[in-house]
């Protein structure tokens, strides 16, 4: 699943680059998210057959759950792509979604870690502290952003105010969604130390 979620957040900034792909990459993240889905389902199958699992169950649902509703809300903002047909992003959206492919990517390094989460716990703390900063981030990415529309294109045109909070929104919650991850991740540190 967290290859899914790296896949995705880099569609997702290929996506918020426009240009001719535009259509198959939105079409591409739509896949992976479903492919994701599945692998969801699978891990719930796989915990409830399991006698033994590496942390307790609940603990296993949390973390594929936060970790697809991540994924969701980037399938969530290729839709809005395709249903606003918006060609072009601002520059502060591009650099939100290169924050997604940052958390992704710390998400697939921090997992590995759960297998031994006792040996690993330092790491696994510092590891999602520095998830937490790089959502603080996006935050105030999506704060210039929203200010950023509203002295530019708005002025001129108020539907462009509308969609481009709408990107970035959705931006915002796929960071916040990771930032769900990373907070799943500090209680099971916390439950098992």
């Amino acid at each position: 699943h967290a290859v899914k979620l790296q896949d995705g957040a880099r569609v997702l900034s290929l996506i918020m680059d426009g240009g001719k792909d535009l259509q198959s990459n939105c079409e591409k993240l739509i896949k992976l998210e479903d492919e994701a889905d599945h692998i969801s389902h699978d891990v719930m199958q796989a915990i409830r057959k399991s006698f033994i699992t590496p942390f307790d169950r609940s603990d296993i649902k949390a973390l594929i759950s936060s970790m697809d509703d991540a994924i969701d809300q980037m399938n969530k903002t290729a839709k809005a792509v395709l249903l606003y047909e918006v060609t072009e992003f601002e520059p502060l959206m591009k650099d939100m979604a290169e924050l997604a492919v940052k958390l992704a990517d710390k998400t697939a390094e921090v997992l590995p870690l759960l297998r031994n989460v006792g040996t690993n716990s330092s790491q696994l703390h510092v590891m999602t502290n520095a998830m937490i900063r790089l959502e603080d981030d996006s935050d105030h990415l999506n704060d210039a952003g929203l200010k950023a529309l509203l002295k530019g294109k708005a002025k001129k045109d108020p539907m462009a105010f509308v969609i481009g909070s709408q990107f970035y929104e959705h931006l915002e919650k796929v960071a916040d969604r990771f930032e769900d991850v990373a907070n799943t991740i500090n209680d099971i540190v916390i439950e098992h130390v």
